[in-house]
């Protein structure tokens, strides 16, 4: 497995872990800042993305699997030790390092996807429950190259609907509809509003790398990971409603679908987080935090890896 990295500064080493349909440049604001305030600041391109190595097969990309890169990235750099920083479904695997491995990732950030233990429904069936009368975006992308198909036919379109429509610059749908349901017989990209220019926070050298990446390896590798949530469910029982205990922080916008449907989850930090240490909502911010806000994401990542022991 190779795994693809972008790294600035020198001390203790924080992992950088990106979400989708993202890269390692969704934390370019983040590796810079960190690097100046004394960290060794680590951000990879996750498996199926970027330059990293992208197996065919779907159950290639189980949580398991991705765990096992972030600790393979450690032992090939000779850190033996690391804080974990995620984003989206890297909030997740980060998670899950921290869960699996508290004596390797000995800190938790997470970044607008908050962390629930592993339960006892299985997740596909609370998914289809989400959708309602449409089918949940979750559902939509199960089905191998469906999604793929709708993505891949004009790459530069379905990046920027999908960068607005869950930012804090997104509007309503044409149709008034949630974006993170399609109706039957629809796709996705068809509640997607494109700006007629682009949100202070996106330029278009951002969005150029975007799409160049996803036109060169398409977007298989990063849907894969939907395609594996029952699979991790099986495989983590061992640890249903187990708490992740390392000290964790948790940044979240206030305009983010994934913020606010976790909001069950992040009632329960209390007792899936005993080590929380900051719990933060960002008024007015989408679910791209650390791109909508990265000073203010940077001041309150940095204050909580100085309180470190």
């Amino acid at each position: 497995m190779r795994i693809h990295l972008v790294e600035a500064g020198e001390g203790p080493m924080v992992l950088l872990v990106h979400g989708f349909p993202e890269s390692w440049y969704s934390w370019r604001h983040q590796l810079t800042a960190l690097a100046a305030a004394g960290y060794r600041t680590v951000a990879i391109d996750v498996r199926g993305y970027g330059r990293s190595s992208a197996p065919v097969e779907v159950e290639a990309y189980g949580m398991l699997q991705h765990v096992s890169d972030n600790l393979g990235v450690l032992e090939a750099l000779g850190e033996d030790k690391a804080t974990i920083v995620g984003h989206d479904w890297g909030s997740i695997i980060a998670a899950h390092c921290a869960l699996l491995r508290p004596d390797v990732f000995t800190g938790l950030a997470m970044l607008s996807s908050p962390y629930a233990p592993p339960g006892t429904i299985r997740p596909t069936d609370a998914m289809r429950a989400a959708g309602g009368d449409e089918e949940f975006y979750i559902m939509y992308f199960q089905a191998p190259g469906r999604a793929e198909a709708e993505a891949e036919m004009d790459v530069r379109h379905w990046m920027l609907g999908i960068l607005m429509a869950v930012s804090g610059d997104a509007v309503a749908t044409p149709d008034g509809g949630a974006v993170t349901t399609v109706p039957a017989g629809q796709m996705l990209r068809d509640r997607f509003v494109i700006p007629d220019r682009l949100p202070g926070w996106l330029t278009e050298t951002d969005l150029d790398f975007y799409v160049e990446e996803f036109e060169r390896t398409g977007f298989r590798g990063g849907l894969n990971r939907y395609r594996n949530m029952d699979l991790d469910w099986e495989d983590l029982q061992p640890w249903r409603g187990q708490p992740i205990t390392v000290p964790s922080l948790f940044i979240g916008g206030q305009r983010d679908p994934s913020t606010r449907g976790g909001q069950r989850a992040i009632a329960k930090f209390g007792e899936s987080l005993p080590g929380l240490r900051g719990n933060h909502l960002l008024a007015g911010c989408g679910h791209w935090v650390q791109q909508e806000r990265p000073e203010e994401v940077n001041r309150l990542l940095i204050d909580w890896l100085n309180a470190l022991p």
